[in-house]
């Protein structure tokens, strides 16, 4: 049992340093300086976070030792990636980092078997995704595949969740030689519930930092389905100002949510 145990992979896990919010902003000030030690430190004294995660996991027969290292990873990576200047708690940006590593990590050595089930509605639900794109010209939303599908919206999107590595907001899915197409673009349900809490949360803290202009611009093209033409005519502007200031608010969601 996971709450037994003292020491994982060597590391007392009792006696685990545990730091102030303010000595974790000087370290991440230091950190950001250059300082290697003020690293090792903020990596040291957030191993409760790992141990926190881990609580999901002891039940169901794997190594305790080995997805403690690879939480670490995890930790790791938060640690390396963080921002302070974002406003959002250390922790609330590294626990599904962590989870996140120990999930991929089990995925890729087979122990998260998806379901019968759920394999096959995925299935069907991008067959009629497809389909649906094909007749409406747009690609469907989440409600429109599980209407087609006669299922619940929510066991639409666990289905494909189950089955597929979530994607960034920002992740190009297609490009020409002119201007990719973000998976943003095709975001039609501002309730879609694939979409990971975190990039929920550094989303709209980006988006409140948008102008008004900039704001409307995305809420008419993103939730709105709108073209950049269409949404030029509803604002009175040209559809190059459209543009313009589409790709200016896009890039700066895209560098306010990092790798998220």
């Amino acid at each position: 049992m996971l709450n037994k145990r003292v020491t994982l992979s060597g590391i007392d896990t009792y006696h685990l340093k545990v730091l102030s919010a303010k000595e974790m902003d000087n370290l991440f000030q230091k950190k950001l300086q250059g300082c290697k030690e003020s690293r090792e430190e903020i990596i040291a004294g957030n191993l409760r976070l790992v141990l926190s995660v881990l609580k999901q996991f002891h039940n169901r027969g794997e190594n305790i030792d080995d997805l403690f290292q690879v939480g670490c990873v995890g930790l790791v990576k938060a640690v390396d990636n963080f921002d302070p200047s974002i406003g959002v708690k250390f922790s609330t940006y590294a626990v599904p980092m962590i989870l996140g590593e120990i999930r991929r990590y089990l995925r890729d050595n087979n122990v998260i078997r998806v379901s019968r089930s759920l394999r096959k509605t995925a299935h069907k639900a991008l067959q009629a995704r497809e389909r649906l794109a094909k007749t409406m010209g747009r690609e469907p939303t989440i409600e429109e595949i599980a209407a087609a599908l006669e299922l619940p919206p929510e066991e639409v999107v666990q289905a494909l969740d189950a089955n597929f590595d979530p994607l960034s907001l920002h992740e190009a899915v297609f490009s020409d030689s002119t201007d990719p197409l973000y998976l943003m673009d095709q975001v039609r349900d501002v309730h879609n519930d694939s979409t990971s809490w975190m990039q929920k949360l550094l989303l709209k803290e980006a988006l409140g930092k948008l102008s008004p202009r900039e704001k409307e611009i995305l809420h008419k093209r993103f939730f709105g389905g709108l073209t950049q033409v269409q949404v030029a005519a509803a604002m009175g502007i040209s559809q190059a100002q459209v543009s313009r200031l589409e790709k200016g608010a896009l890039k700066f969601i895209k560098s306010h949510m990092g790798n998220v």
